[in-house]
């Protein structure tokens, strides 16, 4: 069981990471000029502080330490969304079957996060 949740961590980065490339390939096939190169790099940044940023304290898949607390149901929903727009970025890019296996490995991740949702749940 402890490979499985190993490996479960190891996609969750793998999904982080390729939310934030996603939002910067949508900003780089969306905008012209210097507005695209700036928000290429700015908006995952953006994303990325919010990620780390706001967490439950103690959470078991992180380092336990967070920066500004929230409940587990407002992480929740704060990881739900960028997914949702990482996966709709890669949509809107012409990328729709990238975008579907994108989707297809966010809820075979939350599949096999079933104790931390509803760790986060009771938070």
């Amino acid at each position: 069981m402890e490979k499985l949740n190993q490996t479960n961590l190891l996609l969750r980065f793998a999904l982080e990471i390729a939310a934030l490339i996603s939002i910067g390939v949508f900003v780089c096939t969306h905008f012209n000029g210097f507005f695209k190169y700036v928000l290429t790099f700015v908006l995952p940044i953006v994303v990325m502080i919010i990620w780390t940023v706001f967490a439950v304290p103690n959470d078991p898949s992180r380092n336990g330490q967070t920066v500004i607390a929230v409940n587990g149901i407002t992480r929740l929903v704060i990881e739900l969304m960028i997914f949702g727009i990482a996966v709709a970025a890669l949509y809107f890019s012409d990328l729709k079957t990238v975008s579907l296996s994108f989707l297809c490995l966010i809820i075979l991740h939350y599949i096999f996060s079933a104790e931390r949702i509803k760790w986060l749940l009771n938070q």
